[in-house]
């Protein structure tokens, strides 16, 4: 089972208890304003005691302890994951770097729009309910796209061909006028 069949729906037992949990979770803690260090100790407390009584009842009605693996986090998993996000966040600060030294104005004009929706959306809501909305749009726009992959894809095309004009009439109007430097050549290592 991969990503992909959840995500579409192929999986409809696994994908129906992603999508249930990510509500429960959205309920307890947005709803009920119940507190992420609270659950994670009720649950525990609520672990060690049923093991903690079944261990001791064992003893009463003669039978085996209950079995409780030994659970330890490999290294090299902590090892890769830290690795692949060293990457991720390194690639991100030269980007911003990149940006904030002037070499593309595309990018520094779509860095800034981006960073101003992600202002206003966060500015409507908090941010568990911004994953819940992000885990309900994974579950929903994948099957939505495939079934009305014709009519996505037309629409697609007529709005970057409108925001392709709408960028050429910025760039003659506004961004062509805006007096630059040389282009330095890149640096390379």
């Amino acid at each position: 089972m991969s990503a992909a069949d959840v995500l579409l729906w192929k999986d409809k037992k696994t994908s129906a208890v992603v999508i249930g949990g990510a509500t429960v979770i959205w309920v307890l803690f947005e709803v009920l304003d119940y507190h992420l260090l609270t659950l994670i100790s009720h649950v525990l407390i609520g672990v060690l005691a049923v093991l903690f009584l079944w261990s001791k009842a064992t003893t009463f009605i003669k039978k085996s302890p209950p079995n409780i693996p030994l659970v330890q986090i490999p290294e090299d998993l902590v090892v890769n994951v830290s690795r692949a996000l060293r990457n991720d966040i390194n690639r991100a600060l030269h980007l911003f770097r990149e940006i904030a030294m002037g070499h593309d104005l595309k990018k520094f004009m779509g860095v800034i729009v981006g960073l101003w929706i992600l202002s206003g959306v966060g500015s409507c809501c908090d941010f568990l309910t911004l994953i819940y909305i992000a885990v309900l749009m994974l579950h929903t726009v994948p099957i939505l796209y495939d079934k009305y992959q014709d009519k996505v894809d037309h629409f697609a095309g007529r709005a970057h061909t409108e925001a392709r004009k709408q960028y050429e009439a910025l760039d003659a109007k506004v961004l062509s006028k805006i007096p630059r430097g040389p282009v330095k050549p890149k640096k390379q290592n």
